[in-house]
């Protein structure tokens, strides 16, 4: 079906109409970001300033904060994603009683939010002495992702060719083998999706690390960045720097993911 021009044209106004409405905001706090403190800052130094960046690090001591935030987000993605891969394959894959049961509990963890049960588990986490620790913070956020990741990879599962997996299986494969040098590999762009989201989800999560770490040895970056911006209120400068330090590895983690999107759906395998 051939495009004329003017809906062509149309498309394109459209789009830049969404671009601009999303990068806008952006581009304003970098802009801030690299900005005056102040209008005698400005008079004196020049319109760039990027020692903004190195000034806020450590006024909000976000280097030790977004240390915690990234080995409770490692931990956190590694363990969902593995968890939610098993899972994911069983109820995917695999035939037996309870299945479609087990599958309703799994969406349970996706449809209720997080302050529904966020006081009496903070609660439950004290009284066996994981409140103000890394797996006290991480658990909840386990939970949470693998109830999404599980309904994830069970989609991906059920789609996937069952020739593939009906030759593996006369080739003498077992169900692990079939999951990991097969289904796995081919299931690149699912699960660096997945990945991705989970990192994202965990890195922005600001109720759960600030109800189970209550005297903020576990602070994560965005809770930094709040209490930053508490005892800042005037250098918007400073609060913009902070907010680009602390979205920065989600926006390079995505950079680097994407090449890996595009390898992963080339590389797909044969389907049905």
């Amino acid at each position: 079906m051939k495009v004329s021009p003017i809906e062509r044209g149309a498309n394109y106004v459209v789009l830049v109409a969404f671009a601009l409405i999303v990068l806008g905001p952006i581009a304003v706090i970098v802009s801030l970001a690299f900005g005056p403190q102040s209008a005698s800052v400005a008079r004196d130094g020049g319109p760039f300033h990027p020692e903004n960046f190195p000034e806020a690090w450590e006024i909000g001591r976000f280097g030790q904060y977004m240390q915690t935030s990234v080995v409770v987000a490692v931990i956190v993605v590694i363990v969902s994603v593995l968890a939610s891969i098993l899972a994911g394959y069983a109820l995917g894959t695999m035939r037996f009683r309870g299945a479609t049961l087990m599958f309703y509990v799994f969406l349970l963890g996706i449809m209720v939010p997080t302050e529904a049960f966020i006081v009496p588990l903070y609660f439950d986490l004290r009284m066996v002495g994981l409140t103000n620790t890394v797996w006290g913070v991480a658990a909840p956020q386990i939970a949470m992702s693998i109830a999404f990741g599980t309904y994830w990879m069970r989609t991906y599962f059920r789609t996937s060719s069952r020739a593939l997996i009906d030759a593996a299986r006369l080739d003498g494969a077992g169900s692990m083998r079939i999951l990991w040098q097969v289904l796995v590999p081919i299931g690149r762009p699912a699960i660096l999706t997945l990945v991705l989201l989970t990192f994202m989800w965990t890195w922005n999560e600001f109720l759960i690390p600030l109800v189970m770490s209550p005297n903020g040895s576990v602070r994560t970056a965005p809770l930094a960045l709040a209490f930053f911006q508490g005892q800042y209120t005037q250098g918007t400068a400073l609060l913009a720097a902070g907010a680009v330090m602390v979205a920065l590895p989600i926006v390079l983690l995505y950079v680097f993911l994407q090449r890996h999107f595009i390898k992963g759906m080339i590389e797909g395998a044969v389907r049905e």
